[in-house]
């Protein structure tokens, strides 16, 4: 099974538009991907579990999956949740 750990970089953590963003990638992937936050983990594909881990800015959290493509849809989730989405959207304001 391929991992990948990351920190959230959103000021707002996984809450409103950046669960909302990675939510949608996730699903974009095809790939079946677990994200895991202490001992919870959910589908990545689900907005209610994504937004139940409670994921604050500065948490560690774990990506898992397995089967082809799981390495790179690891690679651009992890990407996507190191990155600062509330401040690319006050960019885009």
């Amino acid at each position: 099974m391929a991992q990948r750990t990351v920190v959230v970089a959103s000021a707002s953590g996984l809450h409103a538009r950046p669960a909302k963003l990675f939510v949608q990638a996730a699903v974009r992937t095809g790939v079946a991907v677990t994200i895991r936050a202490g001992e919870r983990a959910v589908p990545a594909k689900s907005m209610l579990g994504v937004l139940s881990l409670g994921v604050v800015q500065g948490t560690e959290v774990t990506l898992e999956a397995d089967g082809p493509g799981a390495d790179e849809a690891l690679d651009a989730l992890a990407a996507l949740l190191a990155r600062d989405l509330d401040a690319e959207e006050a960019l885009d304001a």
